[in-house]
């Protein structure tokens, strides 16, 4: 009888693992609507890159640059959606962004991941750095979301992301173009 109930449950969990895929990594943040708020500047170019050993906040795995294209292209997304910058105005930005720390879950129930970026919106007129702030977010996907644990830990990977962008976005209402966090002076070379 037993050998006969173990026989079951390990074939049910082949069965219920065996077809299962971890879902694609996806960053795309969600109910991102126009914002209120406009800043009067074209945003003419985002970078998302990872950080040196000497400003990184924690771990990096090796993989990091591997998906630095798709946290680009969901910023961008959010940016597209959101409607904040203007395309015609004389003032022209960079967005750099950053990643400084992904610690993703080796094992667990729940799978909780954290990562840290730092966020920049440089005046492509002066390289003044009008805004800077660094973010710190965590993706949770708990343990009745799938059975496989390579799912769960790729969702709390997307949540984690997701919700950093989201902080920043709601950050980036409050920016004030005309005074910028750190100014450049006049003649001075960088």
């Amino acid at each position: 009888m037993k050998k006969a109930l173990l026989t079951f449950v390990a074939l049910s969990g082949l069965f219920l693992s065996g077809c299962a895929t971890p879902p694609p990594v996806n960053f795309s943040v969600p109910n991102v609507g126009p914002s209120q708020a406009k800043i009067d500047a074209e945003v003419k170019s985002i970078t998302v890159s990872s950080a040196r050993p000497d400003e990184s906040s924690g771990d990096l795995p090796m993989w990091t640059t591997n998906i630095l294209p798709q946290w680009k292209e969901a910023l961008e997304e959010a940016l597209n959606k959101m409607a904040i910058f203007k395309d015609d105005s004389k003032n022209k930005l960079s967005i750099s962004v950053k990643v400084t720390k992904i610690d993703t879950p080796s094992a667990g129930f729940s799978m909780t991941t954290d990562v840290a970026a730092r966020y920049e919106l440089i005046s492509r007129a002066d390289g003044s750095i009008i805004y800077t702030t660094d973010i710190d977010a965590t993706g949770v996907c708990p343990g009745d979301y799938a059975f496989l644990g390579a799912t769960r830990a790729t969702e709390s990977f997307n949540r984690a992301i997701q919700n950093n962008i989201s902080k920043f976005l709601m950050q980036l209402e409050t920016v004030n173009i005309n005074k910028p966090m750190f100014p450049t002076k006049a003649g001075e070379k960088k």
